[in-house]
C-alpha cells in the first residue's frame, strides 16, 4: 500500500556519522512514510545499523539532521509512538509469554488487545510458557508481539524472520502486510532479499555509508539489465557458465538456471544445442541480482 502522506514519520537529512577517520554514514537522505514498508538493504558494514541508531536516538549524527515524528529522536513523546524489534533481545527468562505481553502493554495508553497480539504474532498456545523454554523461532515471535503491542505508528524490524520456519515466516509476512495496510510505517532490514522483494513498497540500498539505489522493487531491479533464464536441458551448467554473456549457471531442482547480461544470444544457443529443451522461461533479474550488482559497482 503506497501512502499519500507527504510528511515523513521519520527522516534522515544529509546525515553523516563518523568515528575517527571511519565514515559509517555519508550524506544519507532517508524518509519513512505512513502506510509504507521501506526495506533498508546493504552488505555487512554498509551503515544500516548506524542509520537505525540515528533514527532511534541511540546515536547522534556528526552532521545533518534527524527527525522522529517531527521531533528529536530523544523526545519521549516521539519514542512512545514507535516499536522496535532488534536482531537480539534480552528478556526475563523466568517470565511467561503472557506476563511479558501484559507488562509491555501496560506501558502504553491504548495498546493492542492481548488476543490481537497473539493472532498477529502467532502465539497461540504459548501464553503460559516460560520465555526461556521457547525455541529461537518462538522467541522471535514473542519479540515481534512486544514490538507491536503499543500500536506503533512507526515500526523498526531488524532481521525479524531469522530463525523462523517457512510457515512462521509466512505468518509474520501476513501480519506485517496487515500493519502496513492499517497505516503503520515499517523500516525493515533483512538478509533475505526475497523477503524484501515480497514485502517492500520501497527499497533503499546503501553501501559504504552511501545510498546507491532508492525506489520501488521494480525500479531497483530495472537498474540492472541482467536476465534470468530457466529451462529443462541436457546441457550442463558448467558448460553454459563458459558462454559469452553468461554470468552464472547452475542446476536447481532439475532446472538449468542462468543469469545472463543478454538473453537473446544465450536462448538461441540453448535451442541450437539442445533440440529437446523445454519449459523455457526468461525474466528480468530479481532483487538479489540487482543488489549484488549495485553493491559491487559501489565497492
Amino acid at each position: 500500500m503506497q501512502s499519500n502522506s507527504i510528511t515523513p514519520l521519520a527522516e534522515l537529512r544529509d546525515a553523516s556519522k563518523q568515528y575517527g577517520s571511519l565514515k559509517a554514514l555519508e550524506n544519507l537522505d532517508l524518509s519513512l512514510r505512513a502506510g509504507e514498508l521501506t526495506a533498508l538493504l546493504g552488505p555487512n558494514g554498509a551503515g544500516k545499523s548506524t542509520a537505525i541508531g540515528l533514527l532511534l536516538g541511540l546515536l547522534k549524527p556528526t552532521s545533518g539532521e534527524v527527525f522522529l515524528l517531527g521531533r528529536s529522536p530523544q523526545d519521549l513523546a516521539a519514542r512512545r509512538q514507535i516499536g522496535v524489534m532488534l536482531q537480539s533481545a534480552e528478556l526475563p527468562d523466568s517470565n511467561t509469554v503472557g506476563e511479558l505481553l501484559q507488562l509491555t502493554r501496560s506501558y502504553y495508553a491504548a495498546p493492542l488487545g492481548t488476543r490481537e497480539c497473539v493472532d498477529l504474532a502467532g502465539l497461540d498456545g504459548l501464553l503460559d510458557r516460560r520465555y526461556a523454554k521457547l525455541s529461537g523461532g518462538q522467541q522471535r515471535r514473542v519479540q515481534f508481539a512486544l514490538a507491536i503491542c503499543g500500536r506503533p505508528r512507526l515500526l523498526f524490524l531488524d532481521e525479524p524472520t531469522t530463525g523462523l520456519d517457512v510457515e512462521a515466516r509466512q505468518g509474520l509476512w501476513r501480519a506485517i502486510r496487515k500493519l502496513v495496510a492499517s497505516g503503520c510505517s515499517i523500516l525493515l532490514t533483512t538478509h533475505y532479499l526475497e523477503e524484501a522483494e515480497a514485502l517492500a513498497d520501497r527499497v533503499v540500498v546503501i553501501n559504504h555509508g552511501r545510498c546507491v539505489a532508492d525506489g520501488t522493487v521494480a525500479e531497483v531491479r530495472a537498474r540492472v539489465a541482467q536476465r534470468r533464464i530457466r529451462c529443462r536441458s541436457t546441457i550442463s551448467a558448467e558448460a553454459v557458465a563458459l558462454w559469452p554473456e553468461v554470468r552464472h549457471a547452475r542446476v536447481e531442482s532439475g532446472n538449468l538456471e542462468i543469469i545472463a547480461d543478454s538473453a537473446e544470444p544465450v536462448v538461441r544457443r540453448l535451442l541450437a544445442e539442445d533440440a529437446r529443451l523445454h519449459d523455457l522461461e526468461v525474466q528480468r533479474a530479481g532483487l538479489t541480482e540487482a543488489f549484488i550488482e549495485l553493491t559491487r559497482e559501489a565497492a
